[in-house]
């Protein structure tokens, strides 16, 4: 199949102005897509639901990836209060060139991380070249797990 691209990851969101505010402030970015709306069923039957009415924003990342924030209108979902080790989970990590002065603008700024960040270390994880990795974890307003992340070495995030 070779599905070696991403596109976007899509998020679900409770209220869209607040998470393009959250959004915009963590990339600096502005949506290249705002407060577009879609209203149809053969989408929401596409997605296993009955319908899908719905408010939507695009934020584009350097790296082409766009993060969709998408609020569905009807049928609204619930939270999943997703936790890192919970199945079905996921996070979405940023790549950072100076791990310290973004986690110090970022706490400064309000943004409270799940934990201390974290460097990876030997005997705790393989491969090798991860060595030195640094990362911390932190929530959007609704609860998606998000990660910053300065690899060390020749590891690829």
């Amino acid at each position: 199949m070779n599905l070696t691209r991403a596109a976007h990851v899509g998020i679900s969101v409770s209220d869209l102005d607040t998470s393009i505010a959250f959004y915009r402030a963590l990339t600096g970015r502005e949506p290249v897509v705002a407060d577009e709306t879609m209203h149809s069923v053969p989408f929401g039957v596409s997605q296993g639901l009955p319908t899908a009415k719905l408010r939507y924003a695009t934020i584009n990342l350097d790296n082409g990836l766009g993060i969709d924030l998408i609020e569905f209108q009807h049928p609204i979902g619930y939270r999943t209060n997703g936790a890192a080790n919970r199945p079905g989970s996921m996070h979405l990590c940023f790549r950072v060139d100076d791990f310290d002065a973004v986690h110090r603008r970022m706490k400064d700024a309000g943004y409270e991380f799940l934990g201390d960040d974290y460097t990876f270390l030997a005997g705790e994880v393989t491969p090798e070249a991860a060595l030195g990795t640094r990362v911390a974890y932190f929530n959007d307003p609704d609860g998606t797990n998000l990660e910053i992340i300065q690899p060390k070495g020749g590891f690829a995030s």
